[in-house]
């Protein structure tokens, strides 16, 4: 075969293989419309008193895992202690910060020093101490050497007591009936071992006390694009996902487990920086393995707000690291993949995530690389370029335009007179360099994931806290934490 020859045959196979991902995308979103609708009717027919009542038969644990987050941490902390749930308790493990994140809990709430013994026995790193104070008889924060995000979760795990735990980040905020919402799967279904919420940008939100007052779209344009982003990851993708019992991904910010089975299995991996994805990969496995009837559930009412990346740097660094827990969970469990006993995990989700999660950014970096080579040999015309690009251009644009019509259609959060407008109009920037970039980070996620095969320090992303209420986060900063996904936006989280 001529080179002009393989050239020509492998931009025609990356075209075919680019239409196949966008249409992939374009049903799990048709998918999604359907679900939605559905749920969305079923809400309205809820009443938040009964599920107040019937929540105060499973308590609850609230694990939060916490590395320099001095910026955030008060603010979450007092939205924590305002939810609307009967009986529940919070858990903040503290992993060795080096700034002033314990201080700060300790002269904010009033701890002190006090006994407190572990109900679980899944192996961490050494715990120095546990605090609790009167003023708030259910918060806890345990103080323990440094030893990785997974490691701090199992450590809240170890010393939490109630039968469901809800784990979140420490720069989340979440809304006062978000407890009892994310209970209704384990409420209604006793097979249900993990339900998932839906994460929102912050950014922008007039915040006060803990608490979002309003909500605003971000001044900025970097967190702008992420709330297109997350609307297309949560009520596309995920709601699509749980349509067809294939949801492989409960956000680390926001995701509830029933806590004996997460110790049963030896709680979180901290082999992978994807430890959320991992976890949730491990309960489809030891259930399937074991015949045990189980449920992984979606919901898109219960919100966690968070803080979204506002530089490129920042960014791409979050964008890679998620990439490169994605590359590690799928070669983890690569004997899961298309094997019947893994039922849709293993012979959809699975493959799936393979051929156009983690194999879907390369392959569009490759395609753009490859049909401008073509072009410039000569080998087809300018014409076929410019119908490619726009292809791939439009195929993104329609993609966030119908998240944008889902969350229209179901939630309207969105509500000042712009906001809709300014969405809009990101949502069609967003293929206009945006996601190629985005593919960009990625592609150096999955290759630093074949070089790296283990990871448990924290990754730095600055924090501007929920300290200003005018604007949302205020001028401060703090170490990382970590953030949502999809892998439509990103893939382990």
């Amino acid at each position: 075969m001529s080179p002009e020859a393989f050239v020509r045959y492998t931009s025609l196979l990356i075209v075919m293989y680019i239409v196949a991902l966008n249409l992939v995308y374009l049903a799990l979103t048709v998918v999604a419309f359907g679900g939605l609708r559905k749920y969305v009717a079923r809400l309205k027919s809820l009443d938040i008193q009964d599920l107040l009542y019937s929540a105060g038969t499973i308590p609850m644990a609230i694990l939060v895992p916490a590395y320099n987050e001095e910026a955030t941490i008060v603010a979450s902390v007092r939205s924590f202690l305002t939810l609307n749930y009967p009986d529940y308790e919070v858990v903040i493990v503290n992993d060795g910060s080096n700034d002033a994140t314990l201080q700060s809990l300790v002269d904010a709430f009033d701890l002190a020093p006090a006994d407190r013994l572990p109900t679980s026995t899944v192996a961490t790193a050494v715990v120095r101490a546990v605090y609790h104070g009167s003023t708030h008889p259910n918060l806890w924060v345990i103080d323990k050497e440094n030893g990785g995000k997974a490691d701090a979760l199992n450590v809240g795990l170890n010393y939490s007591r109630s039968p469901v735990f809800c784990a979140l980040d420490a720069d989340t905020i979440l809304e006062s009936e978000a407890l009892l919402r994310v209970v209704r799967p384990f409420l209604e279904d006793t097979t249900t071992i993990a339900a998932g919420g839906i994460i929102r940008i912050a950014n922008g939100c007039r915040i006060d006390g803990g608490v979002v007052e309003e909500i605003m779209v971000p001044a900025k344009t970097l967190p702008r694009l992420q709330v297109v982003e997350y609307l297309r990851a949560f009520l596309a993708a995920r709601v699509g996902w749980d349509a067809v019992g294939g949801t492989l991904i409960i956000s680390g910010a926001f995701g509830a487990f029933r806590r004996s089975l997460v110790a049963e299995i030896g709680g979180y991996s901290p082999e992978t920086v994807g430890e959320d994805m991992e976890l949730v990969v491990r309960l489809h496995r030891h259930c399937r393995e074991r015949q045990i009837p189980y449920r992984v559930a979606f919901l898109a009412d219960p919100v966690a707000w968070t803080e979204a990346p506002e530089s490129l740097t920042v960014l791409g660094s979050q964008r890679e690291r998620w990439q490169r827990g994605l590359a590690q969970v799928l070669m983890k469990h690569r004997d899961m993949i298309l094997r019947p006993k893994y039922g849709t995990p293993g012979m959809v989700s699975m493959p799936y995530f393979v051929l156009f999660e983690l194999m879907g950014p390369l392959m569009e970096i490759l395609g753009y690389a490859t049909i401008a080579l073509a072009a410039m040999l000569g080998i087809i015309s300018p014409i076929y370029l410019l119908a490619f690009v726009i292809l791939g251009i439009s195929f993104g644009t329609l993609l966030s335009l119908s998240a944008l019509a889902l969350e229209e259609l179901s939630f309207r959060r969105y509500r000042r007179g712009g906001d809709l407008v300014r969405l809009f109009f990101i949502s069609i920037l967003d293929g206009i360099g945006f996601r190629q970039l985005v593919s960009y980070w990625r592609v150096k996620g999955m290759v630093r994931a074949l070089r790296t095969r283990r990871a448990t320090r924290w990754d730095a992303i600055p924090r501007k806290g929920f300290g200003d209420p005018a604007s949302g986060p205020s001028a401060r900063s703090a170490g990382a934490g970590s953030a949502p996904a999809d892998r439509r936006v990103a893939a382990s989280r």
